[in-house]
């Protein structure tokens, strides 16, 4: 009987560290947890801009808007600023529309808003887009038109060119996106895209900073990893 005493009472303290051993686990676990560090979730918004004085803009009514822009303002250089360094670009004046809806955006301040979003190796770096909810209302407040394609004016797809993105789908005119461009980081030119995309301006300065954005990291949708972004200054 005095075993059996023993036997429980050594039962019961077993027991009782067991269960203070797993209150002890469940603490510590708690502490841990409490330890861990609150995931921030940026937000995909940014500081609220006045788009009060921003003009929608028509289908019907953009060439005559267009073409008395490009006559009165005369600026053709600027400079876009990222992190990796400035690139200073040059626009055509034989293709009007185009060179008088980026001074336009630029003058807003709608690129200021974007990134270069797209990186394709050995090929483009594209701009004029990102995934703020600032640079979509802006989109919407600009107007949804779409600018003709001006590639008669015959300059190629080389190496340093700044030409046009466009939608895809249903643009059976090769009608120009009016808020992406891209800049041809190839030696060997992208000249599959003559004709198909308007070439409006080109890089006079800094394809060695373009190229370095090149060589960003990007995910399998070619959006690189750490956004570059952009600020579009005029020149002259």
């Amino acid at each position: 009987m005095k075993y059996a005493l023993i036997l429980v009472s050594v039962l019961f303290l077993s027991c009782q560290q067991d269960t203070n051993k797993d209150s002890e686990n469940e603490s510590e676990k708690e502490t841990i947890e409490k330890k861990e560090p609150e995931v921030v979730i940026p937000s995909a918004g940014d500081k609220e801009l006045d788009l009060t004085n921003v003009d929608k803009v028509n289908q019907e009514e953009l060439m005559p808007f267009l073409e008395k822009y490009f006559k009165e303002n005369k600026e053709r250089r600027f400079v876009i600023k990222t992190d990796f360094g400035n690139i200073k670009i040059e626009l055509y004046d034989d293709t009007p529309w185009h060179t008088a809806n980026f001074l336009r955006l630029t003058k807003l301040g709608y690129f200021n808003t974007t990134f270069f979003h797209r990186v394709a190796d050995d090929f483009v770096i594209q701009g004029g887009n990102s995934d703020k909810v600032i640079t979509h209302r802006f989109r919407s407040k600009v107007g949804k038109y779409l600018i003709p394609n001006e590639a008669e004016a015959q300059h190629k797809h080389k190496y340093g060119v700044v030409s046009a993105a466009k939608y895809s789908e249903q643009n059976v005119s090769n009608a120009s996106s009016p808020f992406e461009f891209f800049i041809v980081v190839s030696e060997r030119g992208a000249h599959h895209l003559d004709k198909d995309h308007t070439v409006f301006g080109r890089v006079i300065e800094g394809m060695d900073v373009a190229e370095k954005i090149s060589e960003v990291e990007v995910d399998e949708s070619e959006w690189p990893l750490s956004n570059v972004g952009i600020k579009v200054e005029v020149l002259d």
